[in-house]
């Protein structure tokens, strides 16, 4: 096995463990063999899937129209079920990949849901983006059937999906986390355990903020630049020799430059979604959100005025429309 486990500190005495791992020695990890049922073969689920797959893991999906299109994994052994209570029956480890919580909450406790054919001891994963206390509440009714859970949300984007090094912010059971880890490994290069269950939500949301928030900011100081008749490519190396740079900055460059808006593929809905759910968060832990709620304001407008599904580097142009209404 080439992983080496660490510890992180930031200014608090809590520990979090981080563990890397080398993709080029990944096939040395010998991740257990299970049967994983996967729920959400989206942008991001379908490189899990076909990760878990090229290292060997017994798969069945849950057909959905909104799946990507499934040929690749079926070649590669995937079966299919056409209910969640069914693929629950033959599943000991379920990964749930959906857009948010009303998703979640649908595949689990609905008809023909989850909980109807889960088996005792069947370890559900969430690696959607949901709200933290639904999370609590549906993790608190998969323990009470005899099942155990993680939620396991992710970071990055499909490029890293499809090519197995996702970033995986991990909330449950430690004991539990440590053997679930080489399966998360399967598709996953870094994974951050952030304690109990809720606290990978949490995190993702703090994070998304942080990252979205920053974007959006510098998509309105971008229309404003362009407004102003400052030279986006002056605009960009002024940022990035100074106080400006950041991931936020280098997403935006081809936009700025050639307008390409592939170096973010993440839609203005999706955005609205996890704004939404991070300002539910903050009013729930009695946390300060005005900035928040200015983001998400930003974004609602954009969703309104425009496409929901056109990708957030859009929003500058957006933006610098709304000068002529």
């Amino acid at each position: 096995m080439c992983a080496t486990d660490t510890t992180l500190q930031a200014g608090s005495p809590r520990r979090l463990a981080v563990v890397i791992f080398d993709s080029a020695t990944l096939p040395f990890l010998k991740a257990p063999m299970k049967t994983i049922g996967m729920i959400g073969i989206g942008m991001m689920g379908h490189g899990i899937a076909r990760n878990l797959l090229k290292h060997g893991q017994s798969l069945t999906v849950l057909e959905h129209p909104g799946n990507q299109p499934l040929t690749e994994l079926l070649a590669a052994g995937a079966r299919t079920c056409q209910t969640a209570q069914a693929l629950a029956q033959q599943s000991e480890v379920i990964i749930l990949c959906v857009t948010g919580t009303p998703q979640v909450e649908a595949v689990l406790m609905g008809e023909d849901g989850v909980l109807q054919g889960m088996r005792p001891g069947t370890i559900v994963i969430d690696c959607s983006t949901a709200v933290p206390a639904s999370t609590e509440k549906v993790a608190a009714m998969v323990i009470a059937r005899g099942g155990q859970f993680l939620d396991s949300p992710m970071t990055r984007t499909p490029k890293e999906a499809a090519e197995g090094r996702l970033n995986l912010l991990v909330g449950g059971d430690a004991d539990l986390f440590e053997a679930c880890k080489p399966i998360l490994a399967c598709f996953a290069e870094n994974i951050v355990h952030t304690g109990p269950i809720g606290s990978g939500h949490r995190m993702k949301l703090l994070h998304n903020y942080v990252s979205l928030g920053t974007v959006t900011l510098l998509a309105e100081a971008a229309a404003c630049a362009q407004l102003s008749g400052v030279n986006a490519q002056t605009f960009v190396d002024v940022l990035a020799m100074g106080g400006g740079w950041g991931a936020a900055l280098e997403r935006l460059k081809p936009t700025l430059a050639t307008g390409d808006t592939s170096g973010l593929r993440f839609s203005m809905s999706n955005a609205l979604k996890d704004l939404s759910y991070y300002n539910q968060m903050a009013i729930d832990t009695q946390a300060d959100h005005t900035v928040a709620q200015a983001v998400k304001n930003t974004l609602e407008a954009a969703c309104q005025e425009g496409d929901p599904n056109a990708l957030v580097p859009e929003l500058i142009g957006l933006l610098v429309k709304r000068r002529g209404a």
